[in-house]
């Protein structure tokens, strides 16, 4: 298996001497595979060709960009089963989540590839000349997405595939022509080394120039933070806590040449239940939100982490029934020891807050590196009081929050953090005899969902995968779908540039046939 970074062209092990194995949660002992870490001089070296690759790939033919995405895809279906059990041994999950983990990255991958394949994702804007206006004349002004250069990315803990090596963050870095530097998550860098193969395999069948891409092993913080400094590094993408993607974000503020940093972070997802809602279906409710919030061990950035109702008999039959319905449930194993430490740690800190109270816990002795799945309950004052109990548990834990009235529940909606998502769960025609409270979630989160689960980001364009900081740091982007690429880009302008020396995409003859705004009119028609 490949160590250290990759690079087309010339493959070459670390020269590090700073070794670690990643962990199986499940076995509880390390995996065999020894790892080495990246040193300052082979950061040096994969930026340089970052940013040698940079001036050839920001400018190859989006039928070749196509094929190495595409090929990306076949390479990482072929390599099998040893990815599928790599991925198990070293992340505690699933064959069936590693399954569709791989299924997921695959397609976001063939969806780039569409996108860049068809070409108007640049979107093209031209507004022809108009040399006898008064009292001035108006210039020829065309304007389309450019890429920023290098991206360095790192890979997500709880999505070892569609959140890390080859996931969707580098998929749309690619697809605008950037090259991309992954900095490999230490959890799972054996499953990275195989991703990184694959990519390697794909860049040299399809003859993207050397450089194109590297991964760089690291075991802590000092070569994500090398990178993030680095002068020939243009953006970065992050998946992760809030402490990490902050500091990364401090970072690269801090630079001679500061530099975007796209981070999606924590979030709580707030669930919001009407009152006649839970009276009707506080059965089915308590079923859905307990498999919601033990899905994946809570492992997933849009866990239900808390859920808000109105105080009363209604409410606390469905309290009861949740408690009932997630103990019900078998335990599952975390991604690693240092997870379920921190998972302890901060629901230690939760449930010895002051008014709150613990509903229900898995009493039963459980494996090591395996979550006891929590329910407390507050009230709507002491909610507001204590900024602690606003935090992410990362796990399987959920507070539900008694509100004295409608009007507490709107305003513990409108002084929450940022949120990825919040949820509207609601009866017959109920939501609509609160407006106050959808306008209150519409300006805390970057979803809101309908009667569902939070849990589940579907991968296609209408998806808005962030939110209001900390869910994000710029709220403005979303981390799925095809208009995620528009993290990578920037909008540049010719004016009055010879028509042969401007980019296919804004010539007269439109010789890509994209759709393109020319003179306030969406066309594909030449001009």
């Amino acid at each position: 298996m490949i160590t250290g970074k990759n690079y087309i062209g010339n493959n070459l092990s670390s020269k590090g001497t700073k070794q670690y194995n990643t962990f199986n949660p499940q076995l509880n002992i390390k995996n065999e595979h020894v790892f080495t870490e990246a040193t300052a001089e082979e950061i040096d070296e994969a930026v340089a060709l970052a940013t040698s690759a940079f001036k050839v790939f920001r400018s190859i033919s989006k039928d070749k960009k196509a094929a190495f995405l595409n090929t990306i895809a076949d390479e990482i279906l072929a390599l099998d089963d040893l990815l599928i059990k790599t991925y198990c041994s070293e992340s505690g999950l699933p064959e069936g989540r590693a399954k569709g983990e791989r299924g997921r990255t695959v397609m976001q991958l063939r969806m780039f590839a569409d996108l860049v394949n068809e070409g108007s994702w640049v979107d093209a804007t031209i507004d022809t000349a108009l040399p006898n206006r008064e009292p001035a004349p108006k210039p020829d002004l065309r304007k389309m997405y450019i890429p920023l250069g290098p991206v360095v990315v790192f890979g997500a803990s709880n999505f070892p595939l569609a959140y890390s090596t080859a996931g969707g963050d580098t998929a749309a870095a690619f697809a605008a022509g950037c090259p991309v530097i992954v900095k490999s998550h230490p959890m799972h860098a054996g499953t990275g080394e195989l991703v990184a193969s694959a990519i390697v395999k794909a860049a040299q069948k399809t003859g993207m120039p050397n450089g194109v891409f590297s991964n760089l092993n690291s075991s802590g913080i000092e070569v994500g933070e090398q990178l993030v400094k680095h002068s020939g590094v243009k953006a970065v993408g992050f998946t992760g806590s809030i402490n990490g993607g902050r500091a990364l974000y401090d970072l690269a503020a801090q630079r001679e040449e500061p530099i975007p940093v796209f981070a999606e972070m924590g979030s709580i997802n707030p669930v919001v239940m009407l009152p006649k809602s839970v009276k009707n279906n506080y059965k089915s409710l308590a079923k859905t939100y307990a498999s919601s919030i033990t899905l994946g061990t809570g492992q997933f950035c849009t866990n239900p982490g808390l859920i808000l109702g109105i105080k009363g008999d209604d409410l606390t039959n469905f309290i009861i029934k949740l408690s009932e319905e997630i103990v019900k449930i078998d335990p599952t194993c975390m991604l690693h020891p240092n997870i379920i430490k921190a998972y302890d740690a901060k629901r230690q800190k939760a449930v010895t807050q002051d008014n709150l109270h613990v509903a229900a816990e898995y009493a039963e002795d459980v494996k090591t590196n395996y979550a006891r799945q929590t329910v407390a309950t507050v009230s709507g004052k002491a909610f507001i009081n204590n900024p602690t109990l606003h935090q992410e548990v990362f796990g399987p834990y959920s507070l539900v929050v008694e509100c004295e009235s409608v009007e507490e529940l709107e305003a513990i909606i409108s002084n929450l953090e940022g949120q990825l998502t919040g949820t509207l769960i609601a009866h017959d025609d109920e939501a609509a005899q609160y407006p106050e409270i959808v306008s209150a979630l519409q300006n805390r989160v970057g979803r809101v969902i309908f009667n569902g689960v939070p849990t589940g980001v579907e991968v296609c364009p209408s998806m808005t995968h962030g939110g209001p900081y900390p869910s994000s740091t710029d709220s403005r982007f979303t981390a799925v779908g095809i208009h995620s690429i528009k993290r990578w880009v920037r909008p540049f302008s010719y004016q009055d540039w010879p028509n042969e020396l401007l980019p296919d995409e804004l010539k007269n003859e439109n010789p890509l046939g994209i759709s393109r705004l020319v003179n306030n009119k969406q066309t594909t028609e030449k001009i």
